[in-house]
């Protein structure tokens, strides 16, 4: 972790292992392959061997109250940002532009504002990045991530007819 100054403002840039992050995904039963870019790292993570899709729900949707109140992360789905993380999630499409309900694209932002908290109040470090990392991953594949609003972000499990209208 390096702290910078550009201009008047001080960031935090994390040193993320992207062979890490695929190993953690693919403990967390993905497959994962990494994009390295200036700010972010690009990951696609897919889970083709999964009975189901990936748990990634619209928040308002009456039938999904159950999965709401357990849920620990937020999605915008207009921009796509993981509500109190460094986190942007994009939906995965096939060739034929169909969603793919067993994938998504996360990117993580690597360069912060100095005084940039995690869920927690806990303050950024590759660590504990690392198990938000962890945590959003065990709630894709098992406890569930609310999707709120509507826009460019597409949910995935629940009732997806009243989702996409």
């Amino acid at each position: 972790m390096q702290v910078l100054q550009a201009g008047g403002r001080h960031l935090v840039r994390l040193e993320l292992d992207p062979d890490v992050l695929c190993q953690a995904a693919e403990e967390a039963g993905f497959t994962a392959s990494a994009e390295v870019r200036e700010r972010s790292i690009v990951l696609d993570l897919a889970a083709p061997d999964r009975p189901g899709p990936l748990l990634l729900f619209d928040g308002a949707d009456p039938s999904n109250t159950g999965w709401f109140a357990r849920c620990q992360f937020y999605v915008d789905a207009r921009s796509g940002a993981v509500m109190q993380t460094p986190f942007f999630l994009a939906n995965q499409r096939d060739a034929s532009g169909k969603l793919n309900p067993r994938g998504v694209r996360l990117q993580i932002l690597t360069e912060l504002p100095l005084h940039a908290r995690l869920p927690g109040r806990q303050p950024v470090t590759e660590k504990a990045l690392l198990a938000v990392y962890v945590a959003l991953l065990r709630g894709l594949a098992e406890n569930g991530i609310a999707l709120c609003g509507s826009g460019s972000v597409q949910p995935l499990a629940g009732r997806l007819e009243t989702a996409r209208k």
